[in-house]
């Protein structure tokens, strides 16, 4: 039997084109199994009591009230209105309600709870898509929540949008001013929209008086500014996927594929648990019924024979015969054809002297193509390096008199060499802006971060980064060696550090405990240092903007190491402040900054006193299991401290091994460092000065203050979060927010 070439792709394209109709053929034998529900199609495993597959599977056919045109499907006994079945990718598109917040004239808010999937509704076999959904949320002033269980866990996540008039809004995409999208887990079996608003004033709600959220279908909702004041639709359509794992006894002892029937094989999804089936190939149909066999012969298309009448059709295939006298395979194209048996010895060479004239033209044109291809490469490289700003980088690098100084400018090659070509068992770390790879390079490992994005219009500040960074030589601040800019996005080479981040030994229920007084006063002194260095020291000064203990990394002896300046801004020596884009992570940032969006020198400060706090406590900067006032750190440090309960909320080892002046000493730093004004609060050098002097026992008699002068507003996430990052701000041309979870850190 010959296998036709090229088969297997037209092939499918028939199914996907006909298995709406090859089913309802095999239901004939249902007589009494409705196939359509008003304008959908339902083919089994769906359909109404007495033909699904069982009760999961039941599709209630009705009309939604008496001025309906006809009958709507619906799943189940439940309120979820079925729009299409695909039983090729094991897809359920259904309309999905809009959770909304609005403010009425009289600024009372009122909330709709319409967009809720729970967990009573016992839908075993259906779960949420991730590759077909997006949690979607349009407002101004406005966040929202998605609450989900799935994979025997709790899931959560938020998006949020900002914009003070309708010419903030961005009105190309969901790009976090007007409306906010994100994508969302594999394998949630319930969904909970909430929406929200926050800082409402009454001009916002003159243009913008709701907050709408939902789940949609990605490419199905297409945001247009006009939507801020009003979204026309109350339901969008939403993609749930299923599959097979309810077996019966029979089922279970006939095995997994049990529901697959005739010329059916079953596969198991990447998504969802169970299984689901497909026609072999050279069938098509409902596989939960049977397949049919695909007759070739009688279409053109379908079958490769050089003779269209001497296609034989097979059980899932075809042949093409040869004329009588004639042999071989009877194929055109890639096929060897019909060639007569008895041919003369002149005309045999012939043909064999044309199959190597072609062979080797073939082999001389794929040795061009593959040259133009290697040549398109390199000019794309190229175009890579002038757009990232290569020829102004290397110009400024040609400046550093001394070699040992400058940053070197690697190769595509080089770096995907070094890292087995980016290969995943090297990624040491992922965050919200990029990923980190392991690599060696020079038989000495280093980090390479690749972003995810880069924005072009800040090519400039990006070379002047790389530059000022190559010649920052302090020992607490992780060294820039280099850079690629043959990339769509520039890749940034660090030596690489060892012991992970301070953070990981804080929260680590044993590193955390194994952590000595000493060390944890130790790295406070070092990175106050570094921090200090860039403040003051450095060529041009710079503020490093997202100082938390995830961005501290340790080496083997527990120095401590500044990183990660994806975020950081270079600042002129005639400005003390810059108005920004909005950037850091909640519980660090800076309260005056995220309200003002002017970036200063001392919104490091206020960072840096939380990173304080975590060495002396021990505790999360954010925590849903205090509080809901106390949830940030910050927060419930001062209130600690107000109730003079210091010791109290100290960490065990700190407690028991630090000096009780010391302790109260980096305490009261800390409290001035969280200053809600930040004129307030002290520079860098002072505090690495009181750090030091600390350190060595200097301070004598420190007073706890108890008595608060001011009230000192404490930036905190929203209920439920563990861990969020914001971007916000006037100075983005797209002027977006974002919020993004990351609990699993």
């Amino acid at each position: 039997m010959v296998v036709a070439m090229g088969f297997g792709r037209l092939l499918m394209q028939l199914v996907l084109v006909g298995v709406l109709v090859a089913p309802a053929a095999a239901q004939d034998d249902r007589p009494n199994c409705p196939q359509r529900c008003g304008n959908v199609s339902i083919p089994y495993p769906f359909g109404i009591k007495g033909c699904c597959r069982n009760e999961d599977f039941l599709i209630t056919c009705k009309k939604i009230d008496s001025n309906s045109p006809q009958p709507q499907p619906f799943l189940g006994n439940t309120g979820i209105e079925v729009t299409n079945i695909n039983i090729t990718l094991g897809e359920l598109q259904i309309n999905n309600n809009v959770s909304k917040y609005c403010y009425n004239s009289d600024y009372s808010s009122t909330r709709d709870y319409q967009t809720r999937f729970t967990r009573t509704l016992t839908l075993s076999n259906f779960t949420v898509s991730r590759s077909r959904n997006k949690f979607t949320v349009v407002g101004c002033n406005s966040y929202a929540y998605l609450h989900g269980f799935g994979r025997k866990e709790n899931y959560s996540t938020g998006c949020m949008s900002i914009c003070d008039s309708p010419h903030n809004v961005y009105v190309k995409s969901c790009a976090g001013s007007g409306c906010c999208q994100i994508e969302i887990p594999d394998g949630l079996y319930s969904a909970n929209v909430t929406a929200y608003r926050f800082n409402e004033r009454e001009n916002v709600s003159k243009f913008n008086p709701c907050t709408y959220a939902f789940i949609v279908e990605d490419g199905k909702f297409n945001f247009s500014s006009k939507y801020v004041e009003n979204i026309p639709q109350d339901k969008f359509p939403m993609v749930l996927e299923w599959s097979i794992h309810d077996y019966t006894n029979q089922e279970a002892s006939e095995g997994i594929s049990s529901a697959c029937k005739l010329n059916a094989f079953s596969y198991k999804p990447d998504s969802v648990p169970g299984y689901r089936c497909k026609c072999n190939e050279g069938y098509v149909g409902n596989p939960y019924l049977g397949c049919q066999d695909v007759n070739e012969c009688e279409d053109p298309s379908l079958n490769k024979c050089v003779v269209s009448k001497n296609c034989v059709n097979t059980e899932g295939n075809y042949t093409c015969l040869c004329p009588k006298g004639y042999r071989r395979d009877g194929l055109r194209e890639r096929g060897t054809g019909c060639t007569a048996e008895d041919k003369q010895s002149l005309k045999t060479k012939a043909i064999i002297g044309s199959s190597i004239a072609i062979s080797l033209l073939f082999v001389i044109m794929a040795c061009a193509l593959c040259g133009i291809q290697r040549r398109k490469i390199n000019e794309l490289k190229q175009k890579n390096f002038r757009d990232n700003g290569g020829p102004v980088l290397r110009q400024l690098l040609s400046k550093i008199e001394r070699s040992a100084e400058k940053a070197k400018i690697f190769t595509e090659d080089e770096l995907k060499k070094a890292t087995n070509n980016f290969n995943e068992s090297e990624i040491v770390g992922r965050g919200g802006f990029g990923i980190v790879y392991k690599g060696t390079l020079n038989n000495k490992l280093v980090a390479i971060k690749k972003s995810r994005v880069m924005d072009h219009d800040q090519i400039e500040q990006f070379v002047n980064e790389v530059f000022v960074l190559s010649q920052i030589k302090h020992p607490n601040v992780v060294k820039l060696i280099g850079c690629c800019l043959e990339t769509s996005v520039p890749l940034l080479v660090y030596e690489f550090i060892t012991n992970k981040t301070l953070h990981h030994h804080i929260q680590n229920e044993v590193s955390g405990s194994c952590m000595p007084w000493k060390t944890r006063l130790k790295i406070a002194v070092e990175t106050a240092d570094a921090l200090a260095h860039m403040h003051s020291d450095a060529p041009i000064h710079i503020i490093h903007r997202d100082v938390k203990s995830e961005n501290i990394l340790l080496n083997d002896d527990f120095q401590a190491k500044v990183s990660d300046f994806g975020v950081s801004r270079l600042v002129p020596l005639d400005q003390t402040q810059l108005p920004t884009l909005v950037q850091g992570t909640f519980g660090y940032i800076d309260p005056e900054y995220f309200h003002s969006g002017l970036l200063n020198e001392k919104s490091d400060v206020y960072s840096f006193g939380v990173v304080l706090l975590e060495l002396l406590t021990g505790e999360k900067v954010l925590s849903s299991d205090r509080p809901d006032k106390d949830k940030s750190l910050a927060a419930f440090f001062i209130s600690s401290m107000k109730e003079d309960r210091l010791f109290e909320i100290l960490h065990e080892r700190v407690r028991n091994e630090g000096n009780q002046e010391q302790i109260k000493g980096v305490a009261e730093l800390a409290r001035r460092c969280l200053r809600f004004k930040g004129v307030k609060r002290p520079t860098m050098k002072e505090v690495k000065m009181e750090l030091e002097e600390l350190m060595i026992g200097k301070c004598l008699h420190v007073e706890v203050r108890t008595d608060f002068e001011e009230t000192e507003p404490l930036l905190g996430p929203p209920t439920n979060f563990c861990s969020t990052s914001v971007s916000i701000g006037p100075d983005s041309t797209k002027y977006q927010a974002a919020l993004q979870l990351e609990s699993g850190r």
